[in-house]
């Protein structure tokens, strides 16, 4: 049974954490975020390497490519200034800067995501008959290997970028604008997003799950989820939600760093120790939800009866694990198609009508609550 309840309104703005480089950074997975572009300076072009050499852009090239067409002192001059500017020089950087770039580079937060596959997988049915490439990279919810990866772009010069995710550190988000390429953000719903954003409010998504508890009856309620990121706007909405609705949220979580549904096992077992009268628990993913259920079923506990558990994702797992998992999610294979049609326009030179658009949350009641 499906309900798309408070999808029906007017997305809430998530207010997504901004994050500046300072020393330490907060991290998302417990490590120091080291070597942060500080000013997010676009990599020099060919016509700024001609300049400062005071020859000709097919000098520059020429030097490059055929340095015996350039005489020494000219040629040793422009390779001395390409070597102290950075300039790129890689077949990716002259491929885009001749118009002909088509790899677009997916950033997943974690490969092991059902949804996350999936919408790169609906951005590809898109963009690869168009002749484009996807080329994917984990950040693993880690700032530390996502500057990493947007520093490399710098360098490789992609047609386009696409992230599971939204860019919160400024000096990433100014590189990535530097760029000059489309930037495509998800999986939230940012007032400020740096490019085209398909995504939703993750404030509403803990917002409706709070609702849901509250028609079923449950009164004392937990939280498990991460404690940054998507996971800390979900509990914000959560908590609101429960305002609202009367609700006690006897228990909260934290679990950073969620790899596989043992994170959920061992999550529901150390809430139940810190408070064994919570009614309904909503975890903030689907693996968590799934480890979760997997625990109560193994403590001996009768679902929803002794004990409701709700997740967010939408897996395929959700339905047939008895007694099958109530979960909040998108159609994540269609905000991928709108992701890569919105790509598509902007490199075919055009300009969508909508850069910012939301997909509908649904909630699908199962077993479980």
């Amino acid at each position: 049974m499906s309900d798309t309840g408070a999808a029906k309104r007017p997305p809430t703005i998530d207010d997504v954490l901004r994050l500046r480089a300072a020393e330490p950074l907060p991290s998302r997975d417990g490590d120091p975020v080291e070597g942060v572009p500080r000013d997010g300076a676009a990599p020099p072009r060919i016509v700024e390497i001609a300049r400062l050499a005071g020859v000709s852009p097919i000098t520059v090239s020429r030097a490059l490519r055929h340095p015996e067409k350039v005489a020494e002192a000219k040629r040793r001059k422009i390779l001395e200034i390409v070597e102290r500017t950075g300039y790129a020089t890689n077949p990716h950087a002259r491929a885009l800067r001749s118009g002909q770039s088509n790899i677009v580079a997916a950033f997943v937060s974690n490969l092991q995501s059902e949804q996350f596959c999936l919408a790169v997988q609906g951005c590809g049915e898109v963009l690869e008959p168009q002749g484009y490439q996807l080329m994917i990279g984990q950040t693993s919810y880690s700032y530390a290997k996502e500057t990493t990866m947007i520093q490399s772009l710098r360098e490789m010069r992609p047609a386009a970028v696409m992230f599971t995710g939204v860019i919160e550190i400024e000096e990433n988000r100014r590189a990535l604008r530097a760029l000059g390429i489309p930037i495509m953000e998800t999986w939230a719903y940012p007032r400020d997003p740096i490019d085209m954003l398909v995504g939703f409010s993750n404030i509403d998504s803990g917002r409706q799950a709070a609702e849901h508890f509250a028609e079923r009856g449950y009164r004392r309620v937990g939280f498990i989820g991460r404690r940054s990121g998507r996971g800390a706007l979900r509990l914000t909405g959560f908590r609101e939600g429960a305002r609202a609705a009367g609700l006690d949220i006897v228990a909260e979580l934290s679990v950073d760093g969620v790899s596989s549904m043992v994170d959920g096992r061992r999550a529901l077992g150390d809430l139940l120790s810190r408070n064994a009268a919570v009614e309904a628990v909503f975890c903030a993913n689907d693996l968590l939800a799934t480890g979760a259920l997997l625990e109560a079923r193994r403590l001996g506990m009768r679902l929803p009866d002794d004990i409701a558990i709700l997740g967010f994702g939408h897996n395929d797992v959700a339905e047939e694990l008895p007694p099958g998992l109530t979960t909040i999610g998108i159609d994540s294979r269609d905000l991928g198609r709108q992701a890569g049609s919105m790509i598509l326009q902007r490199m075919r030179g055009e300009m969508p009508s909508e850069p910012i658009s939301a997909v509908e949350l649904t909630l699908t009641r199962r077993g479980s609550s």
